[in-house]
C-alpha cells in the first residue's frame, strides 16, 4: 500500500507541476497581470474531489477497498496515456493545449478522488489502532517524499525535454504500470458494510455523518481545521511557482526545487509527529505547527523587502519553506489520525470521503485566492504569503483540547 500510494503521488505531482509551469509560461507569454491559468489548472484537479468524494466514500464502505485501489491504478495508466496524447500534439504556448491539459488534470483528479477514501480507509482495517499514528506518519512521509521527487523531476524534465514534453508523460505511464503491479500485493481486508444502500445524501455528506458531526463538535472542528490546512497548501504552491519565476526570475528547475523544499520538511515532520504522538492525538503538535507555519510564511513574505541579492533571497526562502514543511508535518498528522480513529468503524470510509470533499473545497477556494491575489498584488507578489500567515493563527486558539486516544 505504501509503495502504491507513493508511485501514485509521484505521478500526480510530476504531471501537475508540469502543467502549472506551462501555465506560468503561458501567462508570461501573454503579458497578463494576473495568473489565471494556474488557478484554472488547480480547480480542474480539485473539482472531482468535490463532485465524487461522497460517492467514492460510499463505494469504499460497500466494496473491497483493495479492489477499488487496483481499479484506480488501472485508471491512472489510461489518464497518463491521455496526457501523452495531448503533449504529442503540443504547440508551444497554445491556449487550446493548456485547456486540454487541464481536462487531463480533471481526469487525474477523478481517479485520485476514488483512490483517497480506499487508501486512508484501508489503514484502520489493516492495522491496530495504536499503530495508526506511526503508520500515518510513514504514509504521510512517503507521500511527501513523492511530492519532493515529483516536483523536482518535473522541473528538471521541463528544462531537459522542453521540446519533447511527451517524454515526461511517457515516464508517468511507466510509473503508473508499476503502481498497478504493486497494488496487486495489497492485503485483502473485510468489506465494511456490504449491504450499504446508496442514498442521495451519500453524494455529499450523508445523514448519519452529519448527525455525528453535530454531536461531536471536536470532530467537526478538526475537519474544518484540516480544510484550512489544505487551503493553505493549495494557495502556497502556485504562489511559490509565480514568486520564483515572475518575481525572482528563476527557471523552472530552481523554482521547482524551491517548492520541493516544503516536501523535504514535511517528509521529516510527519514521522516525527507520529513518534511524538505516542498512540494519542496530540493537539499541542497542531498548535506548534500552526505557529511555525505562520512564522515561515512571514519570512517568505518579507524576503524581497530586505534588500538582499536574489541568490540570498532564494536560499532564505528555501530554508523557510523547508521549515514550513516540517511544521506542516507536525500540524497534519495528528489531524489525519483523529479523523481516521474517531468515527465508528462503519463510517470510516465515508468520514475520509467527507474529509476529502471539504479539503478540496478548500483547495478550490485557494485557486480563487491565488487568482484574486495575483490580480490585485501583481503576479509573483510575496505579499500573498503574509495574508496566509495571518489566516492560520486562529488554529492556536481553536484547538486547545487535551491529547485524545486513538481508540474509538
Amino acid at each position: 500500500m505504501t509503495v502504491t500510494q507513493f508511485l501514485g503521488a509521484f505521478n500526480d505531482n510530476v504531471f501537475k507541476q508540469m502543467v502549472l509551469l506551462l501555465c506560468v509560461a503561458h501567462v508570461a507569454a501573454t503579458n497578463a497581470r494576473g495568473d489565471m491559468w494556474q488557478p484554472i489548472a488547480q480547480a480542474a484537479f480539485a473539482l472531482p474531489f468535490v463532485l465524487f468524494s461522497g460517492y467514492a466514500g460510499y463505494l469504499s464502505d460497500k466494496y473491497s477497498k483493495r479492489t477499488i485501489v487496483i481499479l484506480c491504478k488501472v485508471a491512472e495508466i489510461v489518464v497518463m496515456l491521455c496526457g501523452t496524447a495531448v503533449l504529442l500534439t503540443w504547440e508551444g504556448d497554445s491556449r487550446a493545449g493548456v485547456i486540454a491539459l487541464c481536462c487531463v488534470l480533471f481526469l487525474m483528479g477523478s481517479q485520485s478522488a476514488f483512490f483517497g477514501p480506499a487508501k486512508y480507509g484501508i489503514l484502520p482495517e489493516m492495522l491496530r489502532e495504536r499503530d495508526l499514528p506511526t503508520s500515518n506518519g510513514l504514509i504521510q512521509m512517503t507521500t511527501f517524499l513523492a511530492i519532493i521527487f515529483g516536483t523536482v523531476v518535473a522541473g528538471q524534465c521541463m528544462v531537459r525535454y522542453h521540446d519533447q514534453l511527451a517524454v515526461i508523460t511517457g515516464i508517468c505511464v511507466a510509473i503508473a504500470i508499476l503502481g498497478t503491479l504493486s497494488s496487486l500485493l495489497v492485503r485483502r481486508t473485510p468489506v465494511a458494510q456490504p449491504n450499504l444502500k446508496l442514498s442521495f445524501d451519500a453524494l455529499w455528506i450523508n445523514r448519519d455523518l452529519r448527525k455525528l458531526l453535530r454531536q461531536d463538535r471536536l470532530l467537526l472542528t478538526v475537519l474544518l481545521v484540516t480544510t484550512l490546512f489544505w487551503f493553505l497548501g493549495g494557495a502556497i504552491l502556485p504562489g511559490v511557482n509565480s514568486f520564483g519565476i515572475a518575481n525572482l526570475k528563476l527557471g523552472d528547475d530552481r523554482t521547482s526545487f524551491m517548492a520541493a523544499m516544503m516536501g523535504v520538511g514535511i517528509a521529516i515532520g510527519c514521522p516525527i509527529a507520529g513518534l511524538l504522538s505516542g498512540g494519542r492525538t496530540r493537539f499541542g503538535l497542531v498548535r506548534l505547527g500552526a505557529i511555525g507555519i505562520s512564522a515561515c510564511l512571514t519570512v517568505v513574505g518579507v524576503s524581497p523587502f530586505l534588500g538582499l541579492a536574489v541568490g540570498t533571497i532564494e536560499v532564505l526562502c528555501c530554508g523557510a519553506l523547508g521549515l514550513l514543511g516540517f511544521f506542516a508535518g507536525l500540524f497534519a498528522v495528528p489531524l489525519q489520525v483523529f479523523l481516521q480513529a474517531r468515527p465508528p468503524k462503519d463510517q470510516k470510509g465515508r468520514m475520509i470521503a467527507s474529509m476529502n470533499l471539504v479539503n478540496w473545497i478548500g483547495i478550490l477556494v485557494a485557486a480563487v485566492y491565488h487568482l484574486v491575489a495575483s490580480s490585485i498584488l501583481g503576479n509573483g507578489s510575496s505579499l500573498s504569503f503574509l495574508v496566509l500567515a495571518v489566516l492560520i493563527l486562529p488554529v492556536v486558539f481553536v484547538l486547545r483540547g487535551k491529547a485524545e486516544p486513538t481508540t474509538t
